[in-house]
């Protein structure tokens, strides 16, 4: 128990508190074995210890709002949980991935989730940045089974609205998990016919939008979950170069 209560307490900050709080404190108290509302209490007291309180925010935010996209369609898939266990692990390790993984059940499990006051609490903490890589992998979870349903991108699409992240965000995002003629302009977020200095004006946006640097404050293991979407906007820019010939 003490290891769990420690890794719980150690990066949080806004989550043990609000609409998040009361969910973690349901979760815990409920669906894990040997555990109580009284440890989200216990967890507090290790806050003043953490090196980066936004990491455990951002970590807390994804389990959530990862449970709600799989959810979305009215069925749970064993491929789109395995991405999120996969993804924790890649990002944190075996023993941080298996305690995440202990909360992210208890969240699929909980019904009584609001979606909207969830993501209010997040949009007031996290930066615009964060939350465009909550959005990012919310697409790749949808994306673990090969297809993203339009029920699963309707969920997205009203997480990025209570995220006030635009629709341009949404679209340039959505487009990095499909291969039409259009996805390369969508990521870049500008129409086909824009001009070939207008394509070079927003490729050096979207570089500095979707720069990992930006989440260096989540430290190293989100920077390198940022590098997918920075690779994407490059492959965008370099497809259009060769379509062009610029």
């Amino acid at each position: 128990m003490a290891n769990f209560v420690k890794w719980l307490g150690a990066g949080l900050g806004f989550t043990l508190g609000g609409p998040i709080g009361s969910i973690l404190g349901f979760v815990v108290g409920n669906f894990i074995d040997g555990f109580s509302k009284v440890d989200i209490e216990a967890a507090k007291s290790f806050r003043a210890t953490s090196r980066n309180v936004q990491s455990g925010d951002f970590e807390i935010s994804l389990l959530l709002l990862s449970a709600v996209v799989i959810k979305a369609d009215g069925k749970i898939d064993e491929r789109e949980l395995q991405f999120v266990q996969t993804h924790f692990k890649n990002m944190y390790g075996e023993e941080r991935a298996s305690h995440a993984f202990k909360l992210f059940k208890g969240f699929i499990q909980n019904n009584e989730v609001s979606t909207q006051q969830v993501c209010i609490q997040i949009r007031q903490n996290l930066s615009h940045a964060s939350r465009l890589q909550l959005i990012h992998f919310l697409f790749g979870i949808a994306n673990a089974d090969g297809i993203v349903t339009e029920h699963e991108v309707n969920a997205i699409k009203t997480i990025a609205g209570y995220l006030y992240v635009n629709q341009y965000d949404f679209e340039s995002i959505k487009a990095m998990f499909y291969e039409n003629s259009e996805s390369a302009y969508l990521i870049l977020e500008i129409a086909n016919n824009a001009t070939n200095d207008e394509v070079k004006s927003a490729y050096r946006k979207m570089v500095k939008k979707y720069h990992p640097d930006k989440l260096q404050h989540l430290g190293e293991e989100h920077v390198k979950g940022a590098e997918e979407k920075f690779k994407q906007v490059r492959k965008a820019y370099e497809q259009i170069q060769k379509e062009r010939g610029i």
